[in-house]
């Protein structure tokens, strides 16, 4: 049988940002993938908050607290923007609590309450990135597990971004668990940085001493 990941074992610390690097198919969204419940897992446990993952379904996993922003352009772009917001609580059990989230989402994200009313394809690169991010956000997760966030998207707008990661995880108390190719982006802003290579981990180390290291721009 084929396998993408071997013998990889992580330990993401909560409250805290954990970076995934490596080569493009060494596994890194496939990881992102079978922590969500996307993907079939053979072997091995996932724990999370002293639960085993992999014995429930993506859906129970994001009632559990677990959100997913997938890697670029992941939006409803006939839909207004507000629209695709409410289609991020479709777990929740009340129309009337999706729409409470979103409006929460309005008040703390301005570029995108300025925009609620129109279609997120007139939406900037940018703003579609944050639409993205704050879908995930209505479920109001523990973890947030966030696929190549600054791909395709001009610097200024790569910062905001950063910045709005950043705010999620020191002043809301998220955890983040990040795929990022921009690896001194990546290491900037992560506490801990691990290396895959071939679906294996090869270097795990904490995100100052990794910029440091000339091992990871080999890798």
């Amino acid at each position: 049988e084929s396998h993408t990941l071997w013998d990889l074992n992580l330990h993401v610390e909560e409250g805290k940002c954990t970076v995934l690097m490596g080569r493009n198919g060494v596994g890194k969204t496939t990881l992102l993938s079978c922590i969500m419940g996307l993907l079939p897992v053979k072997s091995g446990s996932a724990q999370f908050m002293g639960q085993s993952l992999f014995d429930f379904s993506a859906e129970k996993r994001a009632s559990m607290g677990i959100g997913y922003v997938p890697q670029g352009r992941q939006i409803f772009p006939a839909m207004t923007v507000e629209e695709n917001l409410l289609m991020g609580g479709f777990l929740l059990d009340k129309t009337a609590d999706a729409k409470k989230a979103v409006d929460e989402i309005f008040s703390e994200y301005n570029r995108l309450n300025n925009r609620r009313n129109n279609k997120a394809s007139s939406l900037s690169g940018g703003e579609r990135r944050l639409l993205e991010i704050a879908r995930a956000l209505i479920m109001n997760p523990k973890v947030l597990l966030v696929d190549e966030p600054s791909i395709g998207l001009e610097p200024r707008f790569i910062n905001m971004v950063f910045e709005i990661l950043q705010d999620l995880q020191r002043n809301q108390g998220k955890t983040i668990i990040m795929v990022e190719q921009n690896a001194k982006k990546g290491l900037e802003f992560c506490d801990i940085g691990y290396v895959i290579a071939s679906g294996e981990l090869v270097l795990a180390d904490y995100g100052n001493k990794l910029l440091e290291n000339p091992e990871v721009g080999k890798l």
